[in-house]
């Protein structure tokens, strides 16, 4: 009879859903945050602000549940890091968010090593990852205090604990990833060797107790954004898959007990520790989702989100984008590229970009999607999906056509919170099986494909082709 606060704490907001035991969710409140973007690639938030936010949600959601909380989860950022004061736990830095590029030269300097990297740790050298942003802080912000990832700062501020746990710690460059234990030579090579590095937990370990919200509460079930809503979704066995739209696109597939080593140029990381055994996951990201339909607000060629399938057209003419507006992850892995429109003509209106905006994500979904077929060994047979942008009919129905595969639309817009409230049940009751942890659900709706295999590997190509050429 467990009840949950569980937070979400995200790029441009934080969430916190107070779920029972039932996984009913008995209130939820948001706090919108957003990043500083900065010239040469920093992206980055006031630490300050970020936690006021999970402290201001968490708060609102319990007064609104009038209940007791037995246990608080966090799903974090999984890459952002800071420098802060273990002493006073004041922060030292602003957050470096995972979308910041300008540990690029410190990647560029290990380049001879990049293989040897993704042996240990199956993740490619980039700036993505938070072993060159630690990095980056200390050489150009501070050599003061610890530099951690944006967790382990959260977790101390609510409990005084140094922790961070396996998904996230997996998300490093620096974590060995078979072992899941920090790695001292990558350390060095990262010039951290001398850093003190937090404890890794398991998925459903308690990582202590807290009182920020009301009673006292023990804090656990921590895992980070994307691999809590890869729970969610009950994407328990090899080859299950989801893709979460959210300020990017992040798609998923379970590989079991084992830690695949992508030849694809795809991360592998831990999808969660629990019950005594790490389970693994491939992952491939799309940079710019939800932020690049921000950017045709902007434009003015939309005035929200919501009003995306009304304004694009029916075809796009052969208007084609690549939405890089924050470079290309996986495969392509390069973070100067930049978005780019071909095909338009006088005729071409807002209209065909909104489209051809909307395709060019799930094109790059779609690239991801073969790339993990590879190292797979097989292709997906479903897609299961879940963020804002899953209200797009345009967008999903692009996502089947290209896929060709069936994509089934998860019924919450709570995927990564509820994911990870299942993870703290299995943290407050040891013995209980992860699949018994997870709120049952069916699809709100199912996209299936409708364009011909001819039309969709034609498009394909082409879009390929114009990505290609930026990489």
């Amino acid at each position: 009879m467990t009840t949950v606060l569980a937070i979400d704490q995200g790029t441009s907001g934080t969430k916190a859903v107070v779920v029972d035991h039932g996984g009913q969710v008995l209130a939820l409140s948001e706090v919108s945050i957003r990043p500083t973007y900065l010239p040469g690639g920093g992206v980055e938030h006031d630490p300050e602000a970020l936690l006021e936010s999970v402290l201001r949600a968490g708060r609102v959601a319990v007064n609104q549940a009038k209940v007791d909380i037995d246990v608080v989860t966090i799903a974090n950022q999984g890459e952002t890091v800071l420098a802060w004061d273990p002493e006073t736990g004041d922060p030292l830095s602003n957050m470096i968010v995972w979308q910041d590029r300008r540990a690029e030269s410190i990647c560029d300097e290990l380049r001879d090593r990049a293989d040897d990297i993704a042996a240990r740790t199956g993740l490619v050298l980039d700036p993505y990852f938070s072993a060159p942003k630690q990095a980056w802080v200390r050489r150009n912000v501070t050599r003061d205090g610890v530099v951690t990832t944006s967790d382990s700062w959260l977790l101390h501020r609510l409990t005084g604990e140094f922790v961070t746990d396996a998904s996230t710690a997996s998300r490093s460059l620096v974590m060995d990833l078979d072992r899941v234990e920090w790695d001292g030579e990558l350390l060095e090579l990262f010039g951290l060797g001398d850093e003190r590095m937090p404890a890794i937990l398991a998925c459903d370990d308690i990582a202590g107790t807290t009182t920020a919200f009301g009673g006292t509460a023990s804090v656990g079930g921590l895992v980070v954004d994307q691999q809590a809503a890869l729970v969610a979704q009950a994407c328990l066995q090899p080859g299950e898959a989801k893709c979460t739209f959210g300020t990017g696109a992040f798609l998923l597939a379970n590989t079991g007990r084992t830690a695949v080593r992508s030849t694809a140029s795809l991360s592998s990381s831990v999808a969660w520790q629990q019950g005594g055994h790490s389970t693994y996951c491939l992952d491939g990201q799309v940079y710019t989702a939800a932020s690049a339909v921000q950017w045709l607000e902007k434009l003015t060629f939309i005035d929200t989100a919501a009003d995306m399938d009304r304004v694009a057209a029916d075809d796009a003419q052969g208007v084609l984008c690549v939405p890089a507006l924050a470079g290309l992850a996986a495969p392509w892995w390069r973070p100067d590229a930049t978005a780019t429109f071909t095909g338009m003509t006088l005729s071409t209106g807002s209209e065909h970009l909104v489209r051809a905006v909307l395709e060019g994500i799930a094109a790059q979904v779609a690239e991801l999607a073969r790339a993990m077929a590879a190292d797979l060994g097989q292709p997906l047979q479903r897609l299961r999906v879940d963020g804002g942008l899953t209200q797009s009919r345009v967008l999903m129905q692009a996502v089947a056509d290209l896929m060709r595969i069936p994509v089934d639309v998860y019924p919450s817009q709570h995927a990564t919170p509820l994911g990870a409230a299942a993870l703290a049940r299995c943290a407050m009751n040891p013995g209980l099986a992860l699949e018994d942890a997870i709120v049952p659900w069916s699809p709100s709706h199912t996209y299936e494909p409708q364009w011909s295999d001819a039309r969709a590997e034609e498009f394909s190509a082409r879009w390929r082709a114009a990505a290609d050429a930026l990489a």
